[in-house]
Protein backbone atom coordinates (compact mmCIF):
# COMPACT_ATOMS: atom_id res chain seq x y z
CA UNK A 1 0.00 0.00 0.00
CA UNK A 2 3.18 2.11 -0.02
CA UNK A 3 2.12 3.03 3.77
CA UNK A 4 5.80 3.33 5.41
CA UNK A 5 6.10 2.24 9.29
CA UNK A 6 7.61 1.97 11.86
CA UNK A 7 5.35 -0.02 14.15
CA UNK A 8 4.63 -3.33 14.22
CA UNK A 9 2.69 -5.34 11.15
CA UNK A 10 0.46 -8.32 12.16
CA UNK A 11 -0.77 -10.32 9.03
CA UNK A 12 -3.15 -13.27 9.29
CA UNK A 13 -3.49 -13.85 12.62
CA UNK A 14 -5.65 -16.69 14.53
CA UNK A 15 -8.48 -16.15 16.84
CA UNK A 16 -6.14 -16.61 19.49
CA UNK A 17 -3.73 -14.16 18.88
CA UNK A 18 -5.79 -11.44 17.90
CA UNK A 19 -8.11 -12.01 21.14
CA UNK A 20 -4.35 -11.26 22.99
CA UNK A 21 -3.33 -8.08 20.90
CA UNK A 22 -7.13 -6.96 21.43
CA UNK A 23 -6.38 -7.54 25.36
CA UNK A 24 -3.09 -6.21 25.51
CA UNK A 25 -3.98 -2.85 23.43
CA UNK A 26 -7.74 -2.88 25.69
CA UNK A 27 -9.57 -2.56 23.33
CA UNK A 28 -12.63 -4.55 25.08
CA UNK A 29 -13.02 -7.54 27.37
CA UNK A 30 -13.60 -10.92 27.37
CA UNK A 31 -16.92 -12.19 28.81
CA UNK A 32 -17.87 -15.05 30.98
CA UNK A 33 -18.36 -17.72 28.25
CA UNK A 34 -15.18 -16.63 25.90
CA UNK A 35 -17.19 -14.10 23.54
CA UNK A 36 -14.83 -10.75 22.86
CA UNK A 37 -17.15 -7.62 23.85
CA UNK A 38 -16.61 -4.38 22.22
CA UNK A 39 -18.55 -1.25 22.37
CA UNK A 40 -18.41 1.49 19.21
CA UNK A 41 -19.51 3.92 20.77
CA UNK A 42 -20.45 7.23 20.01
CA UNK A 43 -21.41 5.86 16.48
CA UNK A 44 -23.53 2.05 17.39
CA UNK A 45 -25.20 1.97 13.63
CA UNK A 46 -23.83 3.08 10.06
CA UNK A 47 -23.35 6.33 9.04
CA UNK A 48 -25.20 6.44 5.69
CA UNK A 49 -25.02 10.03 5.71
CA UNK A 50 -21.21 10.21 5.52
CA UNK A 51 -20.70 7.52 2.68
CA UNK A 52 -19.38 8.91 -0.40
CA UNK A 53 -18.42 7.43 -3.98
CA UNK A 54 -15.60 8.67 -5.90
CA UNK A 55 -16.65 10.83 -9.05
CA UNK A 56 -14.79 8.55 -11.72
CA UNK A 57 -15.08 8.56 -15.52
CA UNK A 58 -15.77 4.33 -15.54
CA UNK A 59 -18.50 4.43 -13.21
CA UNK A 60 -20.11 7.78 -13.05
CA UNK A 61 -22.28 6.98 -16.01
CA UNK A 62 -23.97 4.03 -14.16
CA UNK A 63 -24.07 5.35 -10.81
CA UNK A 64 -27.46 5.91 -9.47
CA UNK A 65 -26.38 9.50 -7.35
CA UNK A 66 -28.38 11.17 -4.68
CA UNK A 67 -29.18 10.52 -1.50
CA UNK A 68 -28.16 6.91 -1.17
CA UNK A 69 -24.66 7.77 -3.32
CA UNK A 70 -23.29 10.77 -2.81
CA UNK A 71 -20.43 12.27 -4.63
CA UNK A 72 -17.09 13.25 -3.79
CA UNK A 73 -14.53 14.90 -6.34
CA UNK A 74 -11.03 12.86 -6.85
CA UNK A 75 -8.72 15.36 -5.43
CA UNK A 76 -10.77 15.23 -2.55
CA UNK A 77 -10.74 11.36 -2.33
CA UNK A 78 -6.53 11.72 -2.91
CA UNK A 79 -6.06 13.97 -0.10
CA UNK A 80 -8.08 11.97 2.48
CA UNK A 81 -6.90 8.76 1.46
CA UNK A 82 -3.02 10.38 1.79
CA UNK A 83 -3.92 11.57 5.45
CA UNK A 84 -5.84 8.00 6.36
CA UNK A 85 -2.23 6.53 5.09
CA UNK A 86 -0.31 8.95 7.11
CA UNK A 87 -2.49 8.40 10.33
CA UNK A 88 -2.22 4.42 9.93
CA UNK A 89 1.67 4.78 9.15
CA UNK A 90 1.78 5.61 12.94
CA UNK A 91 -0.43 2.65 14.35
CA UNK A 92 0.11 -0.95 14.96
CA UNK A 93 -1.44 -2.65 12.06
CA UNK A 94 -3.21 -5.60 11.69
CA UNK A 95 -3.58 -6.83 7.89
CA UNK A 96 -6.40 -9.70 7.06
CA UNK A 97 -6.70 -10.92 3.67
CA UNK A 98 -9.98 -12.87 3.07
CA UNK A 99 -12.51 -13.74 -0.33
CA UNK A 100 -16.03 -12.26 -0.31
CA UNK A 101 -18.08 -14.76 -2.31
CA UNK A 102 -18.62 -18.61 -1.73
CA UNK A 103 -18.80 -19.03 -5.60
CA UNK A 104 -15.21 -19.37 -6.35
CA UNK A 105 -16.08 -17.94 -10.32
CA UNK A 106 -17.31 -14.94 -8.45
CA UNK A 107 -15.03 -14.56 -5.55
CA UNK A 108 -13.35 -11.03 -4.76
CA UNK A 109 -9.77 -10.94 -2.53
CA UNK A 110 -9.64 -7.94 -0.29
CA UNK A 111 -6.63 -6.83 1.88
CA UNK A 112 -8.27 -5.26 4.93
CA UNK A 113 -5.83 -2.57 6.88
CA UNK A 114 -6.50 -1.90 10.19
CA UNK A 115 -5.40 -0.75 13.45
CA UNK A 116 -7.53 -2.52 15.81
CA UNK A 117 -7.05 -6.54 16.69
CA UNK A 118 -10.66 -6.80 17.37
CA UNK A 119 -11.60 -5.25 14.14
CA UNK A 120 -9.84 -7.72 12.27
CA UNK A 121 -11.25 -10.72 14.28
CA UNK A 122 -14.83 -9.19 13.08
CA UNK A 123 -13.63 -9.22 9.52
CA UNK A 124 -12.14 -12.84 10.04
CA UNK A 125 -15.63 -13.88 11.46
CA UNK A 126 -17.67 -12.07 8.21
CA UNK A 127 -15.84 -13.28 5.43
CA UNK A 128 -14.51 -16.31 3.79
CA UNK A 129 -11.09 -17.40 5.08
CA UNK A 130 -8.48 -18.63 2.67
CA UNK A 131 -6.79 -21.86 2.65
CA UNK A 132 -3.33 -21.16 4.46
CA UNK A 133 -1.38 -22.39 1.35
CA UNK A 134 -3.47 -19.84 -0.62
CA UNK A 135 -2.10 -16.58 1.23
CA UNK A 136 0.97 -16.64 0.52
CA UNK A 137 -0.06 -16.04 -2.97
CA UNK A 138 -3.04 -13.88 -2.31
CA UNK A 139 -3.51 -11.03 -4.58
CA UNK A 140 -6.20 -8.84 -3.72
CA UNK A 141 -8.39 -7.11 -6.09
CA UNK A 142 -9.77 -4.09 -3.37
CA UNK A 143 -7.76 -2.85 -0.27
CA UNK A 144 -10.01 -1.47 2.82
CA UNK A 145 -8.18 1.69 4.89
CA UNK A 146 -9.59 1.40 8.07
CA UNK A 147 -9.21 4.36 10.57
CA UNK A 148 -11.59 4.62 13.03
CA UNK A 149 -9.94 7.15 15.24
CA UNK A 150 -8.99 9.20 12.60
CA UNK A 151 -11.39 12.40 12.22
CA UNK A 152 -12.07 13.95 8.50
CA UNK A 153 -11.89 17.21 7.94
CA UNK A 154 -15.09 18.23 6.17
CA UNK A 155 -13.41 22.01 4.62
CA UNK A 156 -10.02 19.91 3.46
CA UNK A 157 -11.56 16.24 2.44
CA UNK A 158 -15.16 17.10 1.08
CA UNK A 159 -17.24 14.99 3.67
CA UNK A 160 -20.10 16.33 5.72
CA UNK A 161 -18.52 15.13 9.14
CA UNK A 162 -15.61 13.70 10.39
CA UNK A 163 -17.07 9.70 9.72
CA UNK A 164 -16.51 9.03 6.15
CA UNK A 165 -17.02 5.72 4.30
CA UNK A 166 -15.59 6.39 0.74
CA UNK A 167 -15.64 3.90 -2.32
CA UNK A 168 -13.34 4.52 -5.54
CA UNK A 169 -14.18 1.78 -7.98
CA UNK A 170 -11.56 3.00 -10.27
CA UNK A 171 -8.54 3.03 -7.47
CA UNK A 172 -10.60 -0.31 -6.09
CA UNK A 173 -10.05 1.49 -2.97
CA UNK A 174 -12.71 2.03 0.11
CA UNK A 175 -11.94 4.54 3.12
CA UNK A 176 -13.33 4.08 6.27
CA UNK A 177 -12.58 6.33 9.41
CA UNK A 178 -14.34 8.23 12.54
CA UNK A 179 -16.56 5.72 13.55
CA UNK A 180 -16.06 2.19 15.29
CA UNK A 181 -18.99 0.49 14.31
CA UNK A 182 -17.91 -2.75 12.65
CA UNK A 183 -20.89 -2.97 10.47
CA UNK A 184 -19.18 -0.30 8.04
CA UNK A 185 -16.36 -3.17 7.43
CA UNK A 186 -18.93 -5.55 6.04
CA UNK A 187 -21.49 -3.26 4.05
CA UNK A 188 -19.08 -1.48 2.25
CA UNK A 189 -18.21 -4.66 0.69
CA UNK A 190 -21.13 -5.51 0.16
CA UNK A 191 -21.90 -2.05 -2.03
CA UNK A 192 -18.75 -2.85 -4.03
CA UNK A 193 -20.22 -6.09 -4.56
CA UNK A 194 -23.72 -4.30 -5.91
CA UNK A 195 -21.76 -2.54 -8.55
CA UNK A 196 -19.46 -5.25 -9.58
CA UNK A 197 -21.96 -8.43 -10.16
CA UNK A 198 -24.68 -7.10 -12.01
CA UNK A 199 -21.66 -6.12 -14.85
CA UNK A 200 -20.95 -10.17 -14.47
CA UNK A 201 -24.87 -11.17 -14.63
CA UNK A 202 -25.49 -11.65 -11.18
CA UNK A 203 -27.74 -10.44 -8.48
CA UNK A 204 -26.19 -9.73 -5.60
CA UNK A 205 -29.44 -9.49 -2.94
CA UNK A 206 -29.83 -8.04 0.62
CA UNK A 207 -31.36 -11.45 2.20
CA UNK A 208 -30.91 -14.60 3.81
CA UNK A 209 -30.82 -17.79 2.99
CA UNK A 210 -31.45 -21.59 3.49
CA UNK A 211 -32.37 -25.17 2.14
CA UNK A 212 -34.56 -27.90 3.05
CA UNK A 213 -33.70 -31.71 3.29
CA UNK A 214 -35.18 -31.71 -0.58
CA UNK A 215 -32.26 -29.18 -1.76
CA UNK A 216 -35.42 -26.32 -1.79
CA UNK A 217 -33.66 -22.82 -1.20
CA UNK A 218 -35.38 -20.34 0.11
CA UNK A 219 -34.49 -16.44 0.44
CA UNK A 220 -35.54 -14.32 2.96
CA UNK A 221 -35.20 -10.32 2.21
CA UNK A 222 -36.01 -7.93 4.78
CA UNK A 223 -34.00 -4.78 6.40
CA UNK A 224 -32.70 -4.56 10.05
CA UNK A 225 -35.17 -5.71 12.73
CA UNK A 226 -37.73 -7.98 10.17
CA UNK A 227 -35.93 -11.24 11.34
CA UNK A 228 -33.92 -12.64 8.13
CA UNK A 229 -31.35 -13.56 10.53
CA UNK A 230 -33.92 -15.65 13.25
CA UNK A 231 -36.39 -17.12 10.80
CA UNK A 232 -33.21 -18.25 8.39
CA UNK A 233 -31.86 -20.10 11.27
CA UNK A 234 -34.21 -22.88 11.52
CA UNK A 235 -33.44 -26.29 12.86
CA UNK A 236 -35.35 -28.04 10.15
CA UNK A 237 -33.41 -26.79 7.68
CA UNK A 238 -29.72 -25.73 6.68
CA UNK A 239 -28.26 -22.46 6.85
CA UNK A 240 -26.49 -21.08 3.55
CA UNK A 241 -26.08 -17.32 4.95
CA UNK A 242 -27.79 -14.98 7.16
CA UNK A 243 -27.55 -11.63 5.18
CA UNK A 244 -25.81 -10.80 1.79
CA UNK A 245 -26.04 -13.35 -1.38
CA UNK A 246 -25.61 -13.62 -4.92
CA UNK A 247 -27.90 -15.45 -7.58
CA UNK A 248 -26.25 -16.63 -10.66
CA UNK A 249 -27.21 -18.85 -13.85
CA UNK A 250 -26.10 -21.50 -11.50
CA UNK A 251 -27.65 -20.80 -8.31
CA UNK A 252 -27.23 -19.03 -5.20
CA UNK A 253 -24.18 -18.49 -2.95
CA UNK A 254 -23.44 -16.79 0.29
CA UNK A 255 -21.01 -13.41 0.53
CA UNK A 256 -19.86 -14.39 3.62
CA UNK A 257 -18.43 -16.78 5.94
CA UNK A 258 -20.29 -15.47 8.94
CA UNK A 259 -23.34 -14.31 10.78
CA UNK A 260 -24.22 -10.78 11.81
CA UNK A 261 -27.03 -10.87 14.48
CA UNK A 262 -29.00 -8.58 16.56
CA UNK A 263 -29.01 -10.02 19.98
CA UNK A 264 -31.11 -7.54 21.98
CA UNK A 265 -33.66 -9.65 23.75
CA UNK A 266 -32.20 -13.04 22.59
CA UNK A 267 -33.26 -15.69 24.66
CA UNK A 268 -32.03 -19.23 24.69
CA UNK A 269 -36.00 -20.72 24.26
CA UNK A 270 -37.02 -18.63 21.43
CA UNK A 271 -33.44 -18.79 19.01
CA UNK A 272 -31.29 -21.39 20.74
CA UNK A 273 -28.97 -22.10 17.48
CA UNK A 274 -27.76 -17.67 17.32
CA UNK A 275 -28.06 -17.63 21.31
CA UNK A 276 -25.37 -20.30 21.74
CA UNK A 277 -22.93 -18.04 19.76
CA UNK A 278 -23.17 -15.21 22.33
CA UNK A 279 -21.29 -18.06 25.04
CA UNK A 280 -18.35 -18.86 22.40
CA UNK A 281 -14.36 -18.34 22.19
CA UNK A 282 -14.28 -16.01 18.55
CA UNK A 283 -17.95 -14.44 18.81
CA UNK A 284 -17.59 -10.30 19.36
CA UNK A 285 -20.03 -8.87 20.94
CA UNK A 286 -20.60 -5.43 19.78
CA UNK A 287 -21.86 -2.63 22.18
CA UNK A 288 -23.66 -6.06 24.28
CA UNK A 289 -23.67 -4.98 28.34
CA UNK A 290 -21.15 -6.93 30.11
CA UNK A 291 -20.36 -6.43 33.62
CA UNK A 292 -17.40 -6.41 35.84
CA UNK A 293 -18.01 -10.43 36.72
CA UNK A 294 -18.37 -11.26 32.56
CA UNK A 295 -21.54 -11.53 32.69
CA UNK A 296 -24.17 -10.62 29.80
CA UNK A 297 -27.24 -8.87 29.78
CA UNK A 298 -28.46 -9.69 26.19
CA UNK A 299 -31.70 -7.75 27.12
CA UNK A 300 -30.18 -4.07 28.46
CA UNK A 301 -30.71 -1.26 26.02
CA UNK A 302 -27.86 0.66 27.92
CA UNK A 303 -25.25 1.03 25.03
CA UNK A 304 -27.60 0.76 22.16
CA UNK A 305 -31.12 -1.05 21.06
CA UNK A 306 -28.79 -1.80 18.11
CA UNK A 307 -26.58 -4.93 19.81
CA UNK A 308 -24.65 -7.18 17.98
CA UNK A 309 -22.98 -10.86 17.67
CA UNK A 310 -20.26 -11.25 14.95
CA UNK A 311 -19.58 -15.33 14.39
CA UNK A 312 -17.91 -17.64 11.59
CA UNK A 313 -21.03 -19.37 9.86
CA UNK A 314 -19.97 -22.91 11.38
CA UNK A 315 -21.41 -21.45 15.00
CA UNK A 316 -24.77 -22.74 13.56
CA UNK A 317 -24.70 -26.46 13.39
CA UNK A 318 -26.91 -27.14 10.39
CA UNK A 319 -25.29 -24.78 7.71
CA UNK A 320 -24.37 -25.62 4.53
CA UNK A 321 -20.58 -25.39 4.86
CA UNK A 322 -19.82 -24.52 1.04
CA UNK A 323 -22.20 -21.66 1.32
CA UNK A 324 -23.70 -22.62 -2.09
CA UNK A 325 -26.94 -24.18 -3.60
CA UNK A 326 -29.61 -24.09 -6.52
CA UNK A 327 -31.86 -21.95 -7.52
CA UNK A 328 -34.33 -20.58 -5.12
CA UNK A 329 -37.78 -21.92 -4.93
CA UNK A 330 -39.16 -19.51 -2.51
CA UNK A 331 -38.62 -15.77 -1.41
CA UNK A 332 -39.78 -14.53 1.34
CA UNK A 333 -40.55 -10.36 1.89
CA UNK A 334 -40.11 -9.89 5.36
CA UNK A 335 -41.59 -7.04 6.73
CA UNK A 336 -42.08 -5.46 10.64
CA UNK A 337 -45.32 -3.29 10.29
CA UNK A 338 -45.78 -1.00 13.16
CA UNK A 339 -49.18 0.42 12.13
CA UNK A 340 -50.30 -2.98 12.25
CA UNK A 341 -52.48 -3.32 9.45
CA UNK A 342 -50.48 -5.46 6.95
CA UNK A 343 -51.43 -9.84 6.92
CA UNK A 344 -49.51 -12.19 8.85
CA UNK A 345 -48.90 -13.96 5.42
CA UNK A 346 -49.74 -13.51 1.28
CA UNK A 347 -48.81 -14.78 -1.68
CA UNK A 348 -47.91 -12.87 -4.14
CA UNK A 349 -47.81 -13.01 -7.88
CA UNK A 350 -45.18 -11.66 -9.59
CA UNK A 351 -46.39 -8.63 -10.07
CA UNK A 352 -46.66 -7.67 -6.80
CA UNK A 353 -43.58 -9.24 -6.06
CA UNK A 354 -41.64 -6.88 -8.06
CA UNK A 355 -43.90 -4.09 -6.42
CA UNK A 356 -43.01 -5.07 -3.26
CA UNK A 357 -39.42 -5.48 -3.97
CA UNK A 358 -38.96 -1.90 -4.60
CA UNK A 359 -41.15 -0.73 -2.29
CA UNK A 360 -39.11 -2.51 0.64
CA UNK A 361 -41.32 -1.40 3.36
CA UNK A 362 -41.01 -1.88 7.29
CA UNK A 363 -41.33 0.67 10.10
CA UNK A 364 -39.47 2.05 12.99
CA UNK A 365 -41.31 2.45 16.04
CA UNK A 366 -41.07 5.19 18.39
CA UNK A 367 -38.76 5.46 21.29
CA UNK A 368 -35.92 3.92 18.45
CA UNK A 369 -34.73 7.02 17.40
CA UNK A 370 -34.74 11.06 18.90
CA UNK A 371 -37.88 12.43 18.02
CA UNK A 372 -39.92 9.51 16.79
CA UNK A 373 -42.80 9.14 18.52
CA UNK A 374 -45.22 7.10 16.62
CA UNK A 375 -44.72 4.67 13.79
CA UNK A 376 -42.36 6.04 10.99
CA UNK A 377 -42.49 4.44 7.61
CA UNK A 378 -39.14 3.13 6.34
CA UNK A 379 -39.17 2.50 2.62
CA UNK A 380 -35.89 0.91 1.43
CA UNK A 381 -35.60 -0.29 -2.32
CA UNK A 382 -34.76 -3.44 -2.64
CA UNK A 383 -35.13 -4.24 0.97
CA UNK A 384 -31.51 -2.51 0.70
CA UNK A 385 -31.24 0.96 -0.76
CA UNK A 386 -27.95 2.21 1.12
CA UNK A 387 -26.21 -0.42 -0.62
CA UNK A 388 -26.96 -0.04 -4.16
CA UNK A 389 -24.71 1.77 -6.17
CA UNK A 390 -27.15 1.30 -9.20
CA UNK A 391 -30.62 2.13 -10.12
CA UNK A 392 -33.05 -0.15 -8.19
CA UNK A 393 -35.09 -1.10 -11.33
CA UNK A 394 -31.54 -2.75 -12.41
CA UNK A 395 -31.78 -5.25 -9.16
CA UNK A 396 -35.98 -5.77 -9.54
CA UNK A 397 -35.40 -6.58 -13.55
CA UNK A 398 -32.71 -9.46 -12.73
CA UNK A 399 -35.21 -10.42 -9.82
CA UNK A 400 -38.18 -10.85 -12.37
CA UNK A 401 -36.39 -12.53 -14.61
CA UNK A 402 -34.99 -14.94 -12.29
CA UNK A 403 -38.13 -15.24 -10.99
CA UNK A 404 -40.41 -15.85 -14.12
CA UNK A 405 -37.70 -18.36 -15.24
CA UNK A 406 -37.37 -20.77 -12.21
CA UNK A 407 -41.25 -20.21 -11.36
CA UNK A 408 -40.22 -19.32 -7.92
CA UNK A 409 -43.38 -18.53 -5.35
CA UNK A 410 -42.89 -15.38 -3.39
CA UNK A 411 -44.49 -14.41 0.20
CA UNK A 412 -45.02 -11.40 2.40
CA UNK A 413 -44.27 -11.79 5.46
CA UNK A 414 -45.63 -9.29 8.87
CA UNK A 415 -43.23 -9.75 11.54
CA UNK A 416 -44.60 -6.85 13.26
CA UNK A 417 -47.88 -5.98 14.99
CA UNK A 418 -51.49 -7.36 14.94
CA UNK A 419 -54.25 -6.49 16.93
CA UNK A 420 -53.25 -2.45 16.67
CA UNK A 421 -50.10 -0.37 15.86
CA UNK A 422 -47.23 -0.49 18.32
CA UNK A 423 -47.78 0.80 21.56
CA UNK A 424 -51.76 -0.78 21.30
CA UNK A 425 -51.50 -4.10 19.86
CA UNK A 426 -49.07 -7.03 20.16
CA UNK A 427 -45.71 -7.93 18.35
CA UNK A 428 -46.46 -11.67 16.28
CA UNK A 429 -45.18 -14.36 18.35
CA UNK A 430 -42.27 -15.95 16.61
CA UNK A 431 -43.64 -19.34 17.13
CA UNK A 432 -46.55 -18.54 14.85
CA UNK A 433 -44.26 -16.63 12.05
CA UNK A 434 -41.95 -19.68 12.00
CA UNK A 435 -45.43 -22.31 11.40
CA UNK A 436 -47.00 -20.05 8.77
CA UNK A 437 -43.21 -20.08 6.75
CA UNK A 438 -42.62 -23.73 7.12
CA UNK A 439 -46.03 -24.36 5.96
CA UNK A 440 -45.50 -21.84 2.72
CA UNK A 441 -42.18 -23.72 2.35
CA UNK A 442 -43.37 -27.09 2.52
CA UNK A 443 -46.03 -26.30 -0.47
CA UNK A 444 -49.02 -26.91 2.72
CA UNK A 445 -50.70 -23.37 1.49
CA UNK A 446 -50.50 -24.10 -2.09
CA UNK A 447 -54.27 -25.41 -2.10
CA UNK A 448 -55.57 -23.86 1.24
CA UNK A 449 -58.31 -21.17 0.46
CA UNK A 450 -57.42 -17.90 0.25
CA UNK A 451 -59.25 -14.49 1.12
CA UNK A 452 -58.23 -11.08 -1.03
CA UNK A 453 -57.21 -8.79 1.63
CA UNK A 454 -58.84 -5.52 1.33
CA UNK A 455 -56.49 -3.25 1.20
CA UNK A 456 -53.44 -4.58 -0.39
CA UNK A 457 -55.13 -7.21 -2.58
CA UNK A 458 -53.19 -9.94 -1.92
CA UNK A 459 -54.22 -13.30 -1.15
CA UNK A 460 -54.09 -14.37 2.42
CA UNK A 461 -54.64 -18.32 3.36
CA UNK A 462 -57.54 -18.56 6.06
CA UNK A 463 -55.92 -21.73 7.57
CA UNK A 464 -52.87 -22.54 8.68
CA UNK A 465 -51.91 -25.16 11.09
CA UNK A 466 -50.51 -23.91 14.23
CA UNK A 467 -51.59 -20.72 13.66
CA UNK A 468 -55.02 -18.98 15.28
CA UNK A 469 -57.46 -18.45 12.64
CA UNK A 470 -57.73 -14.87 13.83
CA UNK A 471 -54.80 -13.95 13.27
CA UNK A 472 -54.59 -14.21 9.31
CA UNK A 473 -57.21 -11.28 9.54
CA UNK A 474 -55.56 -8.28 10.53
CA UNK A 475 -58.57 -6.57 10.58
CA UNK A 476 -60.30 -9.18 12.76
CA UNK A 477 -57.70 -8.45 15.40
CA UNK A 478 -58.52 -5.09 16.09
CA UNK A 479 -61.22 -3.74 19.16
CA UNK A 480 -61.90 -1.05 16.80
CA UNK A 481 -62.34 -1.52 13.08
CA UNK A 482 -63.11 2.01 12.20
CA UNK A 483 -59.53 2.48 13.89
CA UNK A 484 -58.13 -0.05 11.61
CA UNK A 485 -59.41 1.74 8.57
CA UNK A 486 -57.80 4.78 9.45
CA UNK A 487 -54.03 2.82 9.97
CA UNK A 488 -55.40 1.61 6.63
CA UNK A 489 -56.04 4.32 4.61
CA UNK A 490 -52.60 6.42 6.20
CA UNK A 491 -50.47 3.45 5.08
CA UNK A 492 -51.96 3.30 1.71
CA UNK A 493 -51.58 6.63 0.88
CA UNK A 494 -47.35 6.50 2.08
CA UNK A 495 -47.19 2.79 -0.18
CA UNK A 496 -48.45 4.84 -3.34
CA UNK A 497 -46.58 8.28 -2.61
CA UNK A 498 -42.98 6.34 -2.54
CA UNK A 499 -43.62 4.37 -5.70
CA UNK A 500 -44.48 7.26 -7.31
CA UNK A 501 -40.47 7.81 -8.80
CA UNK A 502 -40.60 4.52 -10.02
CA UNK A 503 -44.05 4.46 -12.01
CA UNK A 504 -42.47 5.63 -15.07
CA UNK A 505 -39.68 2.91 -14.73
CA UNK A 506 -42.48 -0.38 -14.64
CA UNK A 507 -45.19 -1.65 -16.22
CA UNK A 508 -48.41 -0.75 -15.76
CA UNK A 509 -49.44 -4.40 -14.08
CA UNK A 510 -46.92 -4.03 -11.70
CA UNK A 511 -47.51 -0.24 -10.58
CA UNK A 512 -51.54 -1.47 -10.20
CA UNK A 513 -50.31 -4.40 -8.20
CA UNK A 514 -49.90 -2.34 -4.70
CA UNK A 515 -52.60 -1.24 -2.25
CA UNK A 516 -55.93 0.17 -3.24
CA UNK A 517 -56.46 4.06 -3.25
CA UNK A 518 -57.41 5.07 -0.15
Amino acid sequence: MGISTEQRVYRNLTPSQLYEHALRRREGVVAKDGPFCAVTSPHTGRSPNDKFLVQEPESHGQIWWGKVNQPIAPEKFERLKADVEAHLAEQELFVRDVYAGADPSFRLPIRFFSPNAWHTLFVYNMFLRPADGDLGRFEPEFEVLHAPEFQADPALHGTKSGTFIIVSFAQRTILIGGTRYAGELKKSIFSVLNYLLPLEGVLPMHCSANVGKQGDCALFFGLSGTGKTTLSADPQRRLIGDDEHGWSDDGIFNFEGGCYAKVIRLSREGEPEIHATTEMFGTVLENVDVNERGILDLNSQRITENTRASYPIHYIPNHVPEGMAGHPAHIVFLTCDAFGVMPPIAKLVPDQAMYHFLSGYTAKVAGTERGVTEPKETFSACFGAPFLPLHPTVYAKMLGERIARHNVRCWLVNTGWTGGPYGVGQRMDLKSTRAMIRAALAGELDTVATRKDAVFGLEVPTKIAGVPDRILDPRATWSDAAAYDAQAKKLTALFRKNFEQFADAVTAAVRNAGPASP
